[in-house]
């Protein structure tokens, strides 16, 4: 005697079959990079399959190249054909067939609201339902669930943004920056291995990995690496390799901050007088942040040919804008060696002295300074870690600032010292005056003393 159940389980499996074509089809491949092995010399291109309307099997379909094979380097195809892969796989999901006109659909898509996207990589055939089991299928609710397609490899999302990034970002920006990616990328190596696309990486993965930096190293580090991340995944989220942007609700940790102090009228006079016998280059570079408000690393960068004798102004790097041209005032030309038998292409400040070559990057010349200025200044002196090169800008700006707030406003101070300091916004100015406490109050005894 057959089984009750295994009764319901039989009759039901014959009815759900001949009413639904269980094999859910797919009408097309995931759309996939072919590099062909890294090597250069050869085409690379974006290929994939589709079904087939004759035979009903998938078919592979003409390669897409675009212009991928004009780039020279692994970098630049990649991010070209990663985007002709995306722009391919959102089609196809939309409904494009290679074998039809696609003209109709393309209308009717540019018609309707562009962020509406319809989704059609399911299809489900109902031409084989049977008229006596109408009643069966009816009941039988099938709901078309979208397969989340995995995209960008790491390796691809990596590279992708490695162009863009060395398109958009300063020398020294793009190494410290690139070195944190490529510590991620090593640590997912080794601690993920399962995962191999970039819709794998998860908020848990990238927390524990902040974690681990911090242990190693510190809180402030952590909090370097999480907005090198952050500019990661912004970039991948812009080209729609990956849904969001995770990491912004990963919140930063609170640091301890170790200010640049500013020396006392006593301090700076020993060291001044101390440097024009000891190391008279580092003196002028002292002077250069001092008197020209120039950060050390916007000194370093100074060449022979910045300096325009004729107007007495220096061009430089600044911090945030491509260029900058400042006054030099008196006090500082009068200290200028002559420049004339110097080439316009040498650096004005190097190891051996003023003027000459020096190939290496701006925060290895800052680091050297630095350094410098430790073991003939600091180390003299007993100053601790909070006295610094960027010291005297904070003295000399404090010094400025308090002179000038003796004839003029609180406003018509810092309007003319924002011409001075380099500073591009007010709100910029006022923020680092209140963190040099620039502005102090007068005596207030007279407001809490015993009546």
């Amino acid at each position: 005697m057959r089984n009750f159940n295994d009764l319901i389980e039989q009759e039901y499996k014959s009815a759900y079959e001949s009413a639904y074509d269980l094999s859910l089809k797919k009408e097309f491949s995931t759309p996939k990079i072919y590099t062909a092995n890294n090597d250069l010399s050869k085409r690379w291109y974006v290929y994939f399959s589709f079904r087939n309307p004759e035979t009903g099997k998938l078919k592979r379909q003409t390669p897409i190249y675009g212009e991928a094979n004009k780039y020279k380097t692994k970098e630049e195809r990649l991010a070209v054909l990663t985007i002709l892969r995306q722009v391919l796989q959102k089609l196809l999901r939309q409904g494009y067939n290679p074998y039809q006109d696609n003209e109709t659909l393309y209308r009717e898509s540019q018609e309707k609201d562009p962020t509406t996207v319809v989704n059609k990589n399911l299809e489900y055939t109902k031409d084989s339902i049977r008229q006596d089991n109408n009643d069966i299928a009816n009941k039988v609710e099938v709901k078309e669930t979208p397969i989340e397609e995995l995209g960008a490899t790491l390796q691809e999302a990596f590279d992708f943004d490695f162009v863009i990034k060395k398109k958009t970002l300063q020398a020294s920006s793009l190494r410290s920056y690139g070195s944190h990616i490529k510590i991620f990328k090593e640590w997912l190596n080794n601690n993920k291995k399962d995962v191999k696309y970039i819709k794998q990486v998860n908020k848990a993965m990238v927390s524990a990995f902040l974690l681990e930096i911090m242990t190693k190293t510190s809180a402030r580090n952590r909090n370097n690496y999480r907005a090198s991340l952050s500019s990661f995944f912004s970039t991948l989220e812009e080209h729609e390799m990956v849904r969001e942007n995770f990491i912004k609700i990963i919140k930063n940790l609170k640091t301890k901050t170790t200010r640049n102090k500013t020396y006392t009228k006593i301090q700076q006079q020993e060291i001044f007088d101390h440097l024009e016998n000891e190391d008279p280059t580092l003196l002028l570079f002292i002077k250069f942040v001092s008197y020209n408000f120039l950060r050390p690393i916007e000194v370093c960068r100074l060449k022979i040919g910045d300096i325009n004798a004729e107007n007495r102004t220096l061009s430089f790097k600044a911090k945030n804008s491509p260029l900058k041209t400042k006054i030099i005032p008196e006090v500082l030309w009068g200290d200028l060696p002559n420049l004339d038998e110097h080439k316009p292409e040498n650096f004005l400040f190097t190891p051996e002295g003023i003027g000459g070559e020096w190939e290496t990057t701006a925060d290895n010349k800052r680091n050297y300074f630095s350094k410098r200025f430790k073991r003939v200044v600091k180390d003299k002196f007993g100053l601790g870690e909070e006295y610094g090169l960027y010291s005297f800008r904070h003295t000399y700006i404090t010094k400025l600032y308090r002179e000038l707030r003796k004839t003029l406003t609180p406003f018509e101070t810092k309007s003319y010292l924002m011409q001075i300091t380099g500073h591009s916004t007010m709100l910029a100015l006022e923020q680092y005056l209140r963190d040099i406490d620039a502005e102090l109050p007068e005596d207030y005894s007279k407001f809490i003393e015993p009546k």
